[in-house]
């Protein structure tokens, strides 16, 4: 029990210190990034920093599976130049069992990267991009030059701006009927979404009859749609920053839209696999410290760590792009790199446990 303590004691620390290493790093370019942008409305330093800091908790999300590889090929290196790899299997522990032990590590990583990803996170980052949008007097952003386009059942939503609050402005709303013909156009100033429906405000209707157009100027009036504000959690943040929940219910909107969904099923998938990831990467590292356990040493291996930990994020960026492109399942290109690491790991456990 306390040499399963001490194991678990000294990957914990390498781990946190690689950890802390890649945040300070993405802390800093994110810092020189924003420096591009300071003056801009009220922008300024203060603003910067706090920038910096609401975004952290997204790195350590997209770092935490290289944090554990890397850490653990230096942990792991470390107590083979140290020899004490031959005292733990002197003392009855195979590799299958070190490897086994590791998995408090795992587990631990694996709820702190659930708990990041889903809860932190995706609020740390809304709040981030809220804040530099409203003090820089900007909108959320455009994917046309017209605006957003949505499809809310057999209508078609215009929206030019959307604030960081979720407030919409200048929204033009085309209502077809069943045969998708063009009956009624609304045009409303603002809305904002309050008790399940969207207030909108300065609103002219116009109602095309077969011989005939009418136009009425409303003050204010209640527009029912699907969207809902948490949904422009797409429109300020990428997918991968998203908590599952709110990507769940962007994907059930597209899909009862008959809208394109599968950036958003692979984003969730992604979701569902990376609090695994700990596990495996741990699984894949602890062989390499009975890999010529004298040669190169821990600071050999820790390179070996980020060579591999970055052909890892290729391959899975490379799956990623190929999945969309040839309209994979959406599973396939979250858990293919995942097997592939595992199936690496087992095998070399196999081969030098019997070697």
């Amino acid at each position: 029990m306390i040499l399963i303590k001490y194991i678990n004691k000294e990957f914990m620390i390498g781990i946190f210190m690689i950890m802390f290493g890649l945040i300070a790093l993405f802390a800093f370019f994110d810092f020189i990034q924003e420096i591009g942008d300071l003056g801009k409305g009220g922008y300024g330093i203060a603003h910067a920093i706090t920038f910096v800091i609401l975004s952290i908790p997204g790195h350590i999300y997209e770092v935490v599976q290289l944090a554990v590889l890397i850490g653990s090929m230096y942990t792991i290196g470390q107590l083979s130049y140290n020899s004490e790899l031959n005292v733990i299997r002197s003392s009855g522990y195979s590799i299958k069992k070190i490897a086994l032990s590791l998995m408090i590590t795992g587990g631990f990583f694996a709820i702190f990267t659930l708990l990041v990803g889903d809860l932190i996170a995706p609020n740390s980052e809304k709040n981030a991009q809220q804040m530099k949008i409203g003090i820089t007097n900007a909108v959320v952003g455009q994917e046309f030059s017209s605006g957003f386009w949505i499809k809310d059942g057999n209508n078609f939503v215009n929206i030019e701006n959307v604030l960081p609050d979720a407030t919409l402005e200048k929204i033009h709303i085309y209502e077809f009927d069943d045969l998708f013909n063009l009956r009624t156009v609304v045009n409303a100033e603002k809305g904002a979404f309050r008790d399940g429906e969207w207030k909108l405000q300065n609103i002219s209707q116009t109602t095309l009859y077969d011989n005939s157009v009418k136009t009425l100027s409303i003050p204010t009036g209640s527009w029912k749609s699907l969207m809902r504000p948490e949904m422009m959690n797409a429109l300020i943040i990428s997918p991968e920053k998203m908590s599952s929940f709110n990507l769940y219910k962007f994907i059930k909107y597209l899909k009862i839209n008959n809208q394109k969904s599968t950036k958003y099923e692979v984003a969730l998938w992604e979701k569902i696999v990376h609090p695994l990831m700990p596990l495996v990467m741990i699984v894949f590292a602890v062989p390499f410290g009975f890999l010529q356990e004298r040669s190169g040493g821990k600071f050999f291996k820790m390179f070996v760590g980020i060579i591999i930990g970055i052909a890892y994020q290729i391959i899975n960026t490379m799956i990623r792009h190929v999945s969309l492109l040839n309209d994979w399942q959406p599973f396939i290109s979250s858990l293919v790199p995942t097997l592939i690491f595992l199936s690496i790991g087992f095998y070399l456990i196999r081969r030098f446990e019997y070697k």
